[in-house]
């Protein structure tokens, strides 16, 4: 059936053969496009996934922090030796490296953005062809299909059995049918048929523009581990705030020394306060994680959805496309109730011939049996997912007028037909199985399928995905619980997971007999893992039940009845070949269509996550240790025992350069909630072990050295203390032990060692052990420190489990 016609409104028959009958508008022409493009009425939103390099740089520049600690450095600069300012080059360093990071992640995904971008079908000069987005212009006549996005204003020109679903913008779950004339809205989707409209609203006019472009950017924002974050950083001010203004009256006004002295004391006791590298290591975690899973070809659209996978336990698959290639085979042929083969694999081809965009199951057909007579399709019914059928009517050239339907068997057939029984044996082999039916209703009743008389069974293969099996296999070793749901018939979707060796395949349930009631549900989704004959707006209540029960959802998918449920989970991943619908409301698309890069995307997320909580600590444990100390002074009326450069030197050798190892280290524990409270029931200890040993330290120095250079020699035996105080935080931290761990510690004790020792850097540092009596103290002191710190935080993780 080469030419498709329809039956003219006064019953007489188009010609067979040549043009439709039905004049479809040919578009603009390129004269018009070139006028409107100079007029600049060109939809020119730009769809971004990444924020401007403008916002990188103010991001990681103009922060609170870096304010507070410019102010301090140019004071620096102005009243002490420039070793005493190496704080402001550390944070010039990490700004740099968080710009630089940032920018590599921007590249990577502007350049995965634009391979995975929706490429709308633009009808020009009587010619359809794929445009970007951004390319169309005011009164374009743009096509639709299923699972195309409307992605500008505009009325409705052509529909054929055109259903458009609007709940991303209006809330109304139930698509909307169309005809010539309606409004469009841009951020809507078709669900079932086809047609054209014509753009009456481009750019920034467009009802949704604001919305798509904002949904559409890479964010940093609404992720549990940078609002912890913000949370301790507000606190952290809140203390900083007092105790600085107690250390500047207590250096300047109470004690009488050396005023340049005493400003570099207390700006050493201010600088450390401040956890400023905890802010941007987390910023640069992510932005390698962005380039790490965009060299797999996986484009996160939203920056904190690696983090949320990594959180996720439970993962809701749609079996086809995901578990399943797209394509399929058909392996069989069966005729039902004496039909004719012959006369059944023309009705095959020509109803492959009445969709111009088919689905799988019928691209299997179209391949399996090419239309080749000249049958006429008078109406077409689309395949819709609520529906499980699609239709068609067809004049035979012979003077007959037939109606066909082509669905799911158990949809289209009154419960306990005996085909049902020869079916199910067909499903329970992992085969799918469509059912061919005559109808004597018209396609447009609601009672079509009524009454319908069985022709044949159409047997189906799926293929497998190689990398499926593992990929589940993965999440059962992670304790992540996988549920299958998809619309196909649950025995078939069993076998299939079977086949898998996927927990749990053997206890199928019709998704028909779920129970409407959240909690009743929740209870049989947590039992059960395979689910069959779903809907879309099932697949939605799903992801509700399971929420209710306090998972965290990740929802894949790649058809539009996947929509609703990837929108209300928690992740929505979708596939790169899946309709533009799903990559629009997906927070993470796999532009490799493979699900076996989902592990890749859990384990950087994981890694992500449990390594800002491991380093969070030690810049954590610094920020408490420093107030203490503060507050100390203050309370004791004695001298800031640091100058800036003595703890730039800790800083650096016990955080700054084993953080940055740490947070890039591979890390598989999934991640669990309460950051915050993770983080300070291990830094609260930390700190206040290291503050007393340190302090302690420093008092026992005060009585043991007097003269000239005691001050320096006090400073000495307490910096000592507190560096070996906080490489046992770090020896710690840095558990369990690897070779490049322990490495890492040993080469940060080995630096410090070599600052003890070489001449110059003991003058540089302002570091020079007196006698052996405090510096043997010191490390007893320490010692005792750092046992203790065993035993609190042993005894914290019993008191207050994570």
């Amino acid at each position: 059936m080469t030419q498709r016609a329809k039956i003219d409104t006064d019953g007489s028959e188009a010609e067979a053969v040549g043009p439709p009958v039905v004049h479809r508008p040919a578009g603009l022409t390129s004269a018009e496009v070139a006028e409107r493009v100079a007029r600049g009425e060109v939809n020119d939103v730009p769809v971004r996934s990444s924020r401007s390099t403008t916002d990188i740089v103010r991001a990681n520049v103009f922060t609170r922090f870096n304010a507070i600690i410019g102010v301090l450095w140019v004071i620096m600069l102005l009243v002490a030796p420039i070793q005493d300012s190496l704080f402001g080059f550390v944070i010039i360093a990490n700004t740099g490296i968080g710009i630089i990071q940032e920018l590599r992640a921007k590249k990577t995904l502007d350049g995965l953005a634009v391979i995975g971008e929706a490429k709308p079908t633009v009808r020009r000069d009587g010619v359809a062809a794929e445009i970007s987005t951004s390319e169309i212009v005011l009164g374009d006549l743009i096509e639709l299909g299923p699972g195309d996005k409307v992605v500008v204003d505009g009325e409705v020109a052509e529909a054929d059995s055109l259903e458009i679903d609007e709940s991303l913008l209006t809330g109304e779950a139930d698509p909307v049918v169309k005809k010539p004339g309606d409004r469009m809205m841009s951020g809507s989707f078709v669900v079932a048929g086809g047609g054209a409209f014509t753009a009456t609203k481009v750019g920034r006019e467009a009802y949704a523009a604001q919305l798509a472009e904002e949904a559409s950017r890479f964010t940093l924002v609404h992720s549990e581990l940078r609002t912890g974050i913000s949370t301790i950083l507000k606190y952290v001010t809140w203390m900083m705030i007092p105790t600085a203004i107690g250390l500047v009256i207590s250096q300047l006004v109470v004690k009488d020394n050396n005023f340049k002295d005493a400003v570099a004391r207390t700006v050493g006791g201010i600088v450390p306060m401040i956890p400023e590298g905890l802010v941007l290591l987390t910023s640069v975690a992510f932005a390698i994680g962005v380039v790490r899973l965009g060299r797999k070809q996986c484009l996160v659209q939203e920056l904190p959805a690696i983090e949320g996978l990594a959180r996720v336990d439970v993962v809701c698959l749609d079996k086809t496309g995901t578990l399943t290639e797209g394509g399929m085979d058909v392996t069989e042929l069966r005729p039902l109730n004496g039909s004719d083969e012959t006369y059944v694999r023309k009705v095959l081809g020509a109803l492959g011939e009445s969709d111009p965009r088919p689905n799988a199951s019928l691209q299997a057909i179209i391949d399996a049996y090419p239309d080749t007579v000249e049958w006429r399709c008078t109406e077409a019914l689309p395949f819709s997912s609520a529906r499980k059928y699609s239709g068609a009517a067809f004049s035979e050239g012979n003077g007959e007028d037939s109606t066909w339907l082509l669905g799911a068997p158990d949809v289209l057939l009154q419960a306990g037909d005996p085909t049902l029984t020869e079916i199910d044996h067909l499903n329970e082999q992992g085969l799918r199985v469509l059912l061919l039916a005559r109808t004597a209703n018209e396609l447009d009743s609601p009672e079509v399928a009524t009454g319908a008389r069985p022709a044949a069974l159409v047997v189906l293969e799926q293929r497998l995905r190689p990398d499926a099996a593992d990929t589940l296999s993965y999440f059962a070793d992670q304790n992540v619980a996988t549920k299958v749901i998809s619309g196909d018939n649950a025995v078939s979707v069993g076998a299939v997971a079977g086949k898998l060796d996927m927990p749990g395949a053997a206890n199928t349930v019709d998704a028909r007999t779920l129970p409407t009631d959240r909690e009743e549900m929740a209870k049989v989704l947590d039992e059960n893992a395979v689910f069959g004959r779903v809907t879309p707006q099932q697949k939605r209540d799903m992801v509700a039940a399971l929420q209710s029960h306090g998972h965290t959802v990740a929802m894949t998918g790649d058809g539009v009845n996947d929509v609703l449920a990837l929108k209300d989970a928690d992740i929505g991943v979708s596939m790169g070949s899946g309709s533009e619908a799903t990559r629009a409301v997906a927070q993470i698309v796999l532009l490799n269509n493979s699900f076996a890069t989902l592990p890749s995307v859990v384990a950087e997320g994981r890694r992500v996550i449990g390594n800002i909580t491991r380093v969070a600590t030690l810049f954590l444990t610094k920020t408490v240790y420093s107030v203490l100390l503060a507050i100390l002074v203050v309370c004791s009326q004695v001298e800031y025992p640091f100058l800036p450069r003595h703890l730039t030197l800790l800083s650096t050798l016990t955080i700054g350069v084993p953080a940055f190892f740490l947070a890039l280290a591979p890390n598989k524990e999934r991640a669990k909630p309460n950051f915050v409270r993770r983080v300070m029931r291990y830094a609260i200890p930390g700190g206040v072990i290291a503050a007393a040993a340190t302090f302690t330290t420093y008092l026992l120095a005060r009585h043991h050295y007097s003269g000239e250079g005691a001050l320096e020699a006090e400073t000495s035996a307490a910096t000592l203390t507190l560096f070996l105080v906080s490489m046992w935080v770090l020896a710690i931290i840095a558990r369990p032990y690897t070779w490049w761990r322990l490495t890492l510690v040993a080469t940060m004790g080995g630096a410090f060692l070599l600052v003890l020792v070489v001449p110059w850097l003991q003058d540089f540092f302002a570091l020079k052990l007196v006698g052996t009596t405090m510096p043997w103290a010191a490390v007893f002191i320490a010692a005792a420190g750092g046992l203790l710190l065993e035993v609190t935080w042993r005894w914290v993780d019993r008191r207050f489990p994570a």
